[in-house]
């Protein structure tokens, strides 16, 4: 009599003991990220976070954002690189929660892959471990999901989901923007998390180029440049805000530069930008030569060089600016806030770069 094997999640793709040793693999890194009001470990059905913490509020407002790191995953599947797309994620969620000034609290992610490989998964998590550490966050919980016959062996996917708390009257926005406040830049740490369709498109499908190529330009790899992490400003903004007066924030991310910095311009003012101030880094050269890509095409696309922008009164760019030189921020005076005029939109780059 013959034998029948019968159909089995195994069978379909899904290796439920390779998902448990992920677990197990990343509880460590998660135990770095630990807060004192988190209740709890790793392994429950929901992270939990003492709320008594916020009495010290007189009217917390929660701030939540979620996002995810786009086709830059691509570029660490392809170099077998999985411990820093992490830090994109933690960036691309926390700072977008800092901008209103609220301090990061607590993050979970959602992992998919084609095939869960243990040790990949948990380096994908130590990445988001290491970068909550950064932000001052606590990493909760999060889910990682098999997806066989929809994604291939070593595709994956991330995406996070952040809260945050600030005191409603300490709430910054465009509400607080005045005439003549400065717009601080504080410079990025290369292409960050954005445009990397075009990024792909130009270098490596139209250029040929390969991730191991050294360019001359970058001073390594085009791989290693294309992977550097997102720069992580919370920690800087919060010791900002507690040191210097500060109206409102903008995470540079896509849109580029102009259109994040209208996002918290009021009606009826403009900030000005002025290129001169600054140079791009050597990858955004790169990617507009070798695609021949207009700057206002680039400049939509890409950070440019600017991660994050402040804006503060006149008086207080001074004692900003050595705020964040203390903590290792590049920044500088970028720009003003004028009366918008005939201006059709809330911000605008002039002049050349540096």
């Amino acid at each position: 009599m013959s034998e029948t094997t019968g159909a089995s999640y195994a069978a379909a793709g899904v290796d439920i003991e390779a998902g448990d040793r992920a677990v197990e693999l990343m509880k460590e890194w998660v135990k770095k990220t630990r807060r004192p009001e988190v209740l709890g470990g790793l392994g429950g059905f929901a992270g939990l976070f003492d709320a008594s913490a916020l009495k010290r509020y007189e009217r917390p407002l929660l701030a939540s954002a979620t996002d995810g790191v786009g086709t830059k995953v691509d570029i660490a599947r392809r170099m077998g690189v999985y411990d820093t797309i992490g830090h994109d994620l933690v960036a691309m969620v926390m700072d977008d929660i800092v901008v209103c000034g609220a301090e990061p609290l607590f993050m979970t992610d959602y992992i998919c892959v084609g095939k869960v490989h243990p040790e990949r998964v948990a380096a994908i998590v130590k990445g988001i471990a290491e970068g909550c550490v950064l932000a001052g966050c606590a990493l909760v919980g999060g889910e990682t999901a098999e997806h066989p016959g929809l994604l291939g062996e070593d595709d994956f996917d991330v995406a996070g989901a952040g809260t945050g708390v600030v005191e409603a009257d300490r709430l910054l926005g465009a509400d607080r923007i005045r005439t003549g406040d400065a717009v601080i830049a504080m410079a990025s740490s290369g292409l960050h998390s954005n445009g990397y369709s075009l990024v792909r498109h130009v270098l490596l499908e139209r250029a040929g180029l390969s991730l191991e190529s050294e360019i001359a330009e970058l001073g390594r790899g085009l791989g290693e440049e294309l992977l550097e992490p997102t720069k992580i400003y919370s920690l800087d903004c919060l010791a900002l805000i507690r040191t210097a007066e500060v109206h409102a924030f903008s995470h540079i991310t896509g849109g580029g530069l102009a259109a994040n910095l209208a996002r918290v311009i009021p009606d009826g003012l403009h900030a000005v930008v002025d290129r001169s101030t600054w140079t791009p880094g050597a990858i955004f050269d790169l990617v507009g030569k070798t695609g021949d890509v207009e700057r206002l095409e680039l400049e939509k696309t890409l950070n440019m060089g600017v991660g994050m922008m402040a804006v503060v009164p006149p008086e207080s760019a001074e004692v900003a600016l050595a705020t964040l030189a203390d903590r290792g921020v590049d920044a500088w005076v970028a720009g003003e806030i004028t009366e918008r005029g005939e201006k059709t939109t809330g911000a605008e780059l002039v002049g050349d770069y540096a």
